[in-house]
């Protein structure tokens, strides 16, 4: 077994298993991210094997991704959110690299349970830490009060979608590393612009042809954004306040909606 390094509290491996060539994960509960595998099929890797503390996935020589690839994966992507979800959330407790993720219900409409089960906890947990201030909180409520967001039917998402967790292999990309959910489409495709994907001009093109998307979705964009931020605020502190702050004095929501 080859050691690959490590990644948060886990370590990552490549090895054989029964003639097959497989990457692996050890050290932590991984059943959250094999149900979002699982969930997000056939646009995810197949769960090889899951263990106590291991995961054990196929190997995917990495590559380079084309325009054609990248064209397929909008357009894939745009099936998968089609599938849907029967609720926001999920029916499992869920993971965000290793923090806990509230997949419970909350209140009847998207922008609440974004509210109390995304954004709100990571805050007042950076609070706590010290990242954020308490009125650096006060803004972020402000915020996600005032915010205004189209109603569509519930999207079955990836819900962690930045370009890292979008693995090129075989001509073709493959979504890993989920925090899979029922939430609201423009989530994923934020979340891909947040810090730069390959060809992400064509994704979203394709895409937006395949299932096109509410007016305004670009100018929503920090709404979205301001769930990762805050979690890079809670794990790696500080530096991420000077990026999630101006996010949450977004001028899109000023008025009255």
């Amino acid at each position: 077994m080859e050691f690959l390094g490590t990644s948060h509290s886990w370590t990552l491996h490549r090895g054989v298993r029964e003639g097959r060539e497989v990457f692996v994960k050890r050290g932590a509960d991984f059943s959250a991210e094999a149900h979002g595998l699982r969930r997000l099929s056939p646009l995810a890797p197949e769960v090889v094997h899951l263990g106590a503390d291991e995961l054990v996935l196929p190997w995917l020589e990495p590559e380079r991704p084309g325009v054609r690839a990248a064209e397929e994966f909008g357009r894939a992507l745009a099936g998968l959110h089609a599938l849907g979800a029967d609720r926001f959330g999920a029916p499992w407790p869920g993971m965000i690299a290793d923090l806990p993720l509230d997949n419970a219900p909350a209140g009847d409409d998207w922008l609440t349970w974004y509210a109390e089960r995304r954004c709100l906890p990571y805050a007042r947990t950076a609070r706590d830490a010290g990242t954020l201030s308490a009125s650096d909180v006060t803004e972020i409520e402000a915020f996600l009060g005032r915010a205004r967001q189209p109603a569509e039917p519930v999207s079955r998402i990836h819900g962690d979608l930045w370009s890292g967790n979008v693995h090129w292999s075989g001509g073709r990309a493959w979504l890993i590393d989920p925090a899979a959910h029922g939430g609201h489409r423009e989530t994923d495709l934020a979340m891909l612009g947040l810090f730069g994907a390959p060809h992400l001009d064509r994704i979203l093109a394709a895409y937006d042809e395949a299932r096109p998307l509410a007016e305004g979705w670009r100018e929503r964009a920090p709404l979205h954004r301001l769930h990762p931020l805050l979690v890079h605020c809670v794990l790696y502190g500080a530096s991420y306040r000077a990026r999630t702050m101006p996010t949450a004095r977004s001028s899109l929501f000023s008025g009255s909606g």
